[in-house]
């Protein structure tokens, strides 16, 4: 068993929802990454989800596409985010780690030799944003005889037709995009999510995970009334801009929103019956 599907069958058995923060590697610097990815799960993470800085990264919002920029200032490339994973690693050798990124970098290191990299590394999955499963055969095949996940986003506007292709090829969890936007975007709706969730579920049995728009702990504990996972990006990724060369600020205040964000979710769940899976 996987650590990703390890962890899935122990939030599933606790009846709580996963928390899976994203951070983007090197942002606000490198050296700032490992002791924050410890931080997050000493607050409560339950999966990591590691961006990989991208000089174009269509999918995320502002606060995101400037993490990219201060994180490529300080010449983060895929490389480094590989090492990250794997000093991480000789720490914690438990917690899932996901990259989310897109295609360019791995296709100029190379699929074969990123894929080996990255699992050498101690890499769980990957969420490729730009390539779709129709065209992901090649990586998928790589990432599974690695024992690596392929992890797909599933968007509101997504029909049938795709949402069962998706499921064919999709291992880990699906990462569902709560609205049509981009990431940091500012309301959702708890009730639409679950109604579309319900329709999901129709088609795979993989958990779901929800991001895109979750910026507070309120927020996250309404989603994991419905969700099997909960990923907050911007609301931590924001905080280096708040704290500018005060990266041990930065590293408590962070860890301090997913505290809350647990704490809320958990409360959130023991409340009334978690949604079926």
């Amino acid at each position: 068993m996987s650590r990703i599907a390890k962890r899935f069958a122990e939030t599933r058995a606790a009846g709580r929802a996963a928390l899976i923060p994203y951070i983007t590697a090197g942002d606000p610097a490198p050296a700032v990454t490992v002791p924050l990815l410890h931080d997050l799960v000493a607050a409560g993470a339950d999966l990591l989800e590691i961006g990989v800085p991208f000089s174009d990264p269509m999918a995320d919002g502002p606060v995101i596409q400037l993490a990219c920029e201060r994180a490529l200032a300080h010449g983060t490339s895929l490389r480094a985010v590989l090492a990250m994973v794997q000093e991480f690693r000789l720490q914690d050798p438990h917690t899932p780690v996901v990259l989310m990124g897109y295609l360019n970098p791995v296709e100029r290191m190379g699929a074969e030799a990123f894929v080996d990299a990255a699992a050498k590394a101690g890499v769980d999955g990957a969420l490729i944003v730009d390539l779709p499963p129709e065209e992901g055969h090649e990586l998928s095949g790589l990432m599974q005889r690695a024992g690596m996940d392929s992890i797909f986003l599933i968007a509101p506007t997504t029909s049938s037709a795709r949402l069962q292709r998706v499921a064919a090829v999709a291992s880990g969890f699906i990462y569902y995009v709560s609205l049509k936007g981009v990431t940091g975007s500012q309301s959702l709706d708890p009730a639409e999510i679950g109604a579309k969730l319900s329709g999901i579920r129709a088609c795979t049995d993989l958990p779901l995970g929800v991001g895109f728009g979750i910026r507070d702990a309120p927020t996250a504990a309404a989603v994991a009334r419905v969700a099997d996972a909960v990923v907050v990006g911007s609301a931590i990724v924001r905080l280096a801009e708040q704290f500018p060369g005060e990266p041990e600020a930065f590293r408590s205040a962070a860890a301090a929103v997913v505290r809350d964000m647990r704490t809320a979710m958990d409360a959130a769940r023991s409340t009334e019956a978690p949604a079926a899976i």
